[in-house]
């Protein structure tokens, strides 16, 4: 009953619904109280509604919002409080005194300085907010960005200021109690003070040299930095927050890139939930922004999505256009018609090429480049030592997320997630599991966040057994030590973290967000440490429910013996390890059928909903002898991710590199035929790297940015 009111209140916590509860129950006994009246009734409902509202404040929940959309958002809250603290001492006969005067004027007063003070933090954030933010771009040399404000004036600034209320509160209620006006002067004059003294505090943030420059001086400084600079290949990136892990993939890629490499994102929101990294990043939100942006010395733009937003780019005709994706699957992602916009589309191996060849949505076979998958290094091959050993195998159960057609063939985590579970968790020799889902499983479907709820407890329950299970014992010195390792590792990780420190604010972290290269060396070590300790810090034998950025799929391919998934490039990446594997035939095409449609299934043990085929997949795990799929995974594994040799890194760049050079090859042969026409030589290059609608437009233009 609990989770379901979790649920239709859209809160995150039983916590959070006591306190929901509390803060809407506060306000109708705060009335009951003023009635009566009762001054100590009043105390106790106005400090519930006070507490209850702040900590829901601080959790962020999604109530809060939702009760702003009712017009019983903050504001109205504490004007509501503040209504019935009048009516309160109007009831107790105290209309005629001095003090019901004072509270009256105190609050209308107070909230006469809501208008300048929301005004000013406004006015604040929107003068500091950048027309393009950067990471590792100097720009501190070039143009003059002062310090944010204090983070105590800006952050939660509305609730800062409507608890100023406090003092009069407190004040008002102690003089109706012991029938003293002197305690409710002070207490009026304090919050008005205050609400004064907040507003004069933020008013020189708004003028003078505590305001960054304008947008067409930070774009000159930005143009200065790309003249030095020179980029050559560039990383281009739109999406959602939730889209980020799409180009932090491919982070360490740019980063072994041997061209001069570059980061263009679309939305904030990805630069803030971008990996650290030593590659220049430059967020351009606007898409005249970005088309006035110096990009001639570019020749190959990569895109790892296909959005609506990369028309920005695509407009460029001096470089060449490559999607590269962000994975490697059968799913129908990976042949979108919209695909043929690029230049070239590079695919891991030949698997991809004959998936666009089936699909026939206009992608010719001769834009296609096979370059293996650079980022499937981290991932090694042959098996585990406890299965081999004859240890405890685990199983990584890692399926995806519901996807938004509602076909019941994205996802296993409905129909048969529970069984797979169950399975898995009673089998006999016993295996441990580790369940991994997909971060934005739930997001659309309420089947699939439930079906995840009772997975996430069926593990639970299994590991709690299985710890008071007199079979299995594990070394608790060793995991003590780990776990010492472990925390040794998050400090310094934390320190680190400080010494770069969050920035004040966008145009602070522009100007001095420069990645240390020793620090981010040192930060890469301590990851892969505290991967180790991670998985030392608990039993091999415990099961476990990971979710969050740490540890990666990667780290739990390494430690696992087996995995069971579903159709996504989940798949085609655990291949890369040689391991055995099962995938779900979630909407039920039969294994011939399910086979034939998705290529990666090819070695697979196939698993129906009920997950009856279990078995075969845990013989392979526990006996290599006993793995018929062994010689067609090798075979699969070069079929869709490119031979072993050379590596996918040195495919990729050799792939760079000769897209370059018909990038250049175009642009010479361009100004040939325009010098050869008699044009004037200053308007042949302005004709061979103008964008279309774009020349000679200003910063401020936004027309025709989305004609196609």
């Amino acid at each position: 009953m609990i989770s379901t009111a979790i649920r239709v209140a859209r809160v995150g916590s039983a916590a959070e619904l006591a306190a929901a509860a509390l803060m809407m129950l506060g306000f109708p006994c705060l009335m009951v109280a003023a009635l009566i009246p009762s001054v100590y009734a009043f105390v106790v409902a106005a400090a519930v509604t006070y507490l209850a509202d702040h900590f829901l404040h601080r959790r962020s929940s999604y109530l809060i919002n939702r009760l702003s959309k009712v017009r019983a958002g903050l504001s109205i809250r504490f004007l509501i409080r503040q209504l019935l603290l009048i009516l309160l001492l109007a009831r107790m006969s105290l209309a005629d005194n001095l003090v019901f005067y004072a509270a009256v004027a105190c609050f209308i007063a107070f909230y006469g300085l809501q208008a300048p003070h929301g005004a000013l933090v406004t006015l604040i954030r929107n003068r500091r907010r950048m027309p393009v933010a950067t990471r590792n771009i100097d720009l501190k040399s070039r143009i003059r960005i002062p310090d944010a404000p204090p983070r105590r004036l800006l952050h939660r600034s509305a609730e800062k200021m409507l608890h100023l209320d406090l003092f009069a509160v407190a004040g008002l209620l102690v003089s109706a109690a012991l029938d003293d006006a002197f305690v409710g002067f002070v207490g009026a004059g304090v919050t008005v003070a205050l609400g004064c003294l907040y507003v004069a505090v933020l008013l020189p943030y708004v003028r003078g040299r505590r305001t960054p420059p304008k947008a067409e001086a930070v774009l000159a400084a930005v143009d200065d930095w790309l003249a030095a600079y020179k980029p050559e290949t560039v990383l281009y990136f739109s999406g959602s927050k939730d889209s980020a892990y799409q180009v932090n993939m491919w982070l360490e890629t740019m980063e072994q890139l041997e061209t001069r490499p570059l980061i263009i994102l679309r939305e904030r929101a990805i630069l803030n939930n971008l990996a650290p990294t030593t590659v220049p990043v430059i967020c351009v939100p606007g898409g005249v922004h970005l088309m006035n942006l110096d990009l001639s010395t570019v020749r190959v733009a990569l895109y790892a999505a296909n959005v609506g937003k990369n028309i920005h780019l695509l407009r460029v005709p001096t470089m060449k256009h490559v999607f590269i994706g962000h994975g490697d699957s059968d799913k129908l992602a990976s042949v979108n018609p919209y695909s043929k916009v690029y230049d070239e589309v590079w695919t891991a191996g030949r698997a991809g090429r004959d998936r666009y060849a089936i699909a026939d949505v206009g992608v010719r076979d001769e834009d296609i480049v096979e370059v293996g998958r650079p980022q499937l290094a981290p991932i090694t091959t042959g098996r585990r030592g406890e299965a081999a050993g004859g240890g405890v195998p685990t199983v990584l159960y890692a399926p995806t997320w519901e996807g938004w057609d509602g076909n019941p063939g994205n996802t296993s985590i409905v129909l048969a997630g529970e069984n797979i579970v169950r399975k898995l968790v009673k089998a006999d020799p016993p295996v441990r599991v580790l369940y991994k889902p997909h971060p934005f499983t739930g997001t659309v479907s309420a089947q699939a966040g439930a079906a995840h709820r009772r997975v996430t407890a069926l593990v639970e329950k299994a590991a709690a057994e299985r710890a008071a299970d007199p079979r299995f014992t594990a070394d608790a010195a060793a995991q003590e030590r780990a776990r010492a390792e472990l925390a040794r590792i998050e400090a310094r990780l934390a320190e680190l973290a400080g010494a770069g420190g969050d920035k004040g604010d966008e145009a602070e972290a522009t100007r001095d967000g420069i990645v240390d290269a020793e620090r981010h060396q040192e930060i890469a070590r301590l990851r892969t440490e505290w991967n180790a300790a991670y998985w030392n810090s608990f039993p091999a034998y415990e099961h476990k429910v990971i979710t969050g950025a740490e540890p990666r799929l990667y780290d739990c391919f390494n430690v696992s013996d087996a995995m069971v998934s579903d159709i996504s490039s989940v798949v085609s990446d655990f291949i890369a390890s040689g391991k055995p594997y099962a995938v779900t035939d979630s909407g039920e095409l039969g294994v011939e059928e399910f086979k034939r449609q998705n290529t990666a299934v090819r070695a697979a043990t196939i698993l129906s909903n009920s997950a009856a085929e279990l078995g075969e997949l845990l013989d392979a795990v526990r006996d290599p002898s006993a793995d018929p799929l062994a010689g067609d995974r090798k075979e699969l594994k070069q079929y869709l991710l490119g031979p072993d040799e050379p590596k996918s890194i040195d495919q990729f760049n050799a792939a760079v590199a000769d897209l370059a050079l018909k990038a250049e090859t175009r642009n010479v042969g361009q100004q040939s035929r325009l010098g050869a026409a008699n044009v004037d030589p200053a308007e042949a290059a302005e004709l061979t790297t103008a964008l279309p609608g774009q020349r000679g437009a200003s910063a401020g233009e936004t027309d025709d940015v989305n004609a196609v």
